[in-house]
């Protein structure tokens, strides 16, 4: 099984980008990300809340592939569904996720999209051990059984509402390591939700101290994409609620911290921040901000 890599920018500009919407077609997402000079782009490759499957038509694939390579984009991102929790303990949700879960890195393989974003799930008072190893079995099937996937699986991290899991960096890494394909999984850092979940991130001695427990516990080789959100909420607050970059309770120097680190330059940034409203186009506010915040190297 050989898993796709995206290619790094010769422009050395930050590979950065947004969620767009598909709403029009796979393919106009990319041209919507070119059209923001963006260098990465996330996407649902379906409608996120149902269950309703979609396949994908050899006609779709191809105006995905032109516009892939006309916007010149290859850091690409799906998103999975926000119904999958593969660590519910009902039998019936759990094989409907494990279904669901294959079709999106099913969809993703054949658009040749090298990253899917998975929240881990909720183990609705189980337990988070148990909730773990509901987890891990079910990647393993779905690799077991579907040598054909190419897509990477990303874990996110959560902000830990309810009995979700990812909140803390010891469960992602437990579940990593119960998943037997090593190469073909990773992490998604979502800063709102680590935020949330009681990772300080806005001084430069907190954001050393996370990003220090992040590879201690984890590793920085299995981090493979970032969210960047502001937070709406307090730290530790347990809530998910973005915000604009800046304009939350992370504030802005946190992002300042992230665009520079140079450890973090190979990984593409993706915002989640709320959409247009009252006339303005906020995925072109924030990503402008999170530009401007790159030190020029002299």
């Amino acid at each position: 099984m050989t898993h796709q890599t995206a290619k790094r920018p010769d422009s050395g500009k930050p590979l950065l980008g947004a969620h767009f919407s598909i709403a029009r077609g796979l393919h106009n997402a990319l041209l919507e990300a070119a059209a923001y000079h963006c260098s990465a782009l996330q996407i649902f490759t379906k409608n996120a809340s149902t269950w309703k499957e979609r396949t994908l038509s050899a006609g779709e694939i191809e105006r995905f592939e032109a516009a892939r390579l006309a916007a010149g984009i290859d850091w690409i991102a799906a998103h999975t569904s926000y119904l999958i929790n593969l660590a519910s303990p009902d039998r019936k949700k759990q094989e409907l996720s494990v279904a669901a879960l294959r079709q999106e890195l099913t969809r993703a393989s054949q658009l040749h999209i090298p990253y899917v974003v998975l929240h881990p799930g909720s183990h609705l008072g189980t337990g988070e051990q148990e909730g773990i190893v509901r987890i891990a079995e079910s990647v393993n099937r779905i690799y077991d059984e579907d040598s054909g996937i190419t897509a990477r699986l990303l874990f996110e991290t959560t902000a830990g509402q309810g009995a979700s899991l990812g909140h803390r960096f010891e469960q992602l890494a437990l579940l990593l390591h119960k998943v037997e394909n090593q190469n073909g999984t990773g992490i998604c850092l979502d800063t709102s939700h680590v935020f949330a979940a009681g990772y300080d991130i806005r001084t430069k001695q907190t954001y050393l101290k996370t990003m220090a427990a992040f590879e201690a516990v984890i590793g920085r080789r299995r981090l493979n994409l970032i969210h960047l959100n502001d937070s709406k909420k307090e730290l530790g607050s347990r809530i998910d609620r973005h915000e604009h970059i800046g304009r939350g309770e992370i504030g802005i120097a946190a992002f300042g911290f992230i665009m520079n680190d140079t450890g973090l330059a190979d990984i593409p940034k993706i915002i989640e921040t709320p959409k247009e409203s009252q006339g303005k186009d906020w995925d072109a506010v924030n990503l402008k901000c999170l530009k401007r915040l790159v030190l020029k190297k002299r």
